[in-house]
């Protein structure tokens, strides 16, 4: 679990506009918005470099210094530039200490699945999971064990173990999140043709050793 947030440097945006946030992303500010339920949104603006440094962290809740006040946020929406990918813009939510939240986070599969090993193919159809709980427990990413997965088998939401009761998850037990199947009939029909190719190469070769030299048999019983 987070027990620690990255901190993004945050300052009110009094004047705002387009002009204006070109202004700012010349200075190495990202203009943004920050939210929080029952209240009025806040014109803001960001670090630039420390954003995309909490971006790259894994991490989901960002803490930051709002009037004096420590308050804890995630990322609501980031706009990127349409040639560039550059971050343009990004929408905040605040977040209570003393509220669960709702939260998508990554599953890892960690481990080499015997399904896999006897030629099985893997496929992950699930990548995020959503959870509930207080933004102190978010983790960066659930873990699932997929060693002992077998072929034509899979693992759905309800095998997740998240390894706290403060973290729930919310999405449907019965989603599937990998499996390993069998390679397809075609896989193994490209291998028998693979097979009938070399074994026709192989008896052409013969055939054109064998009449080589019948030629040059030939050739000798003229001279």
């Amino acid at each position: 679990m987070a027990s620690s947030y990255y901190k993004l440097e945050i300052s009110n945006r009094v004047n705002i506009g387009s002009k204006e946030a070109k202004k700012q992303r010349k200075q190495g500010l990202v203009p943004g918005v920050l939210y929080y339920s029952g209240e009025d949104a806040e014109n803001i603006s960001v670090d630039k470099s420390i954003l995309l440094r909490a971006m790259n962290s894994g991490q989901r809740i960002f803490e930051i210094l709002q009037k004096g006040e420590k308050q804890y946020t995630m990322l609501k929406q980031v706009q990127y530039h349409p040639v560039t990918d550059e971050v343009i813009h990004v929408d905040l939510m605040r977040v209570r200490r003393s509220e669960k939240m709702t939260i998508s986070v990554p599953i890892l599969l960690v481990g080499d699945s015997v399904g896999v090993k006897e030629g099985g193919i893997l496929s992950q159809s699930l990548t995020q999971v959503e959870i509930s709980c207080y933004p102190t427990d978010v983790p960066e990413q659930i873990e699932l064990n997929i060693e002992g997965l077998e072929l034509n088998s899979g693992l759905n939401v309800g095998d997740l173990d998240t390894g706290s009761e403060e973290v729930e998850v919310i999405s449907d037990v019965n989603l599937n999140i990998v499996s390993i199947s069998s390679p397809t009939s075609d896989d193994k029909e490209d291998e028998s043709l693979s097979g009938e190719d070399e074994s026709v190469d192989t008896k052409e070769n013969l055939d054109q050793q064998t009449d080589d030299s019948n030629d040059k048999s030939d050739s000798n019983g003229i001279g």
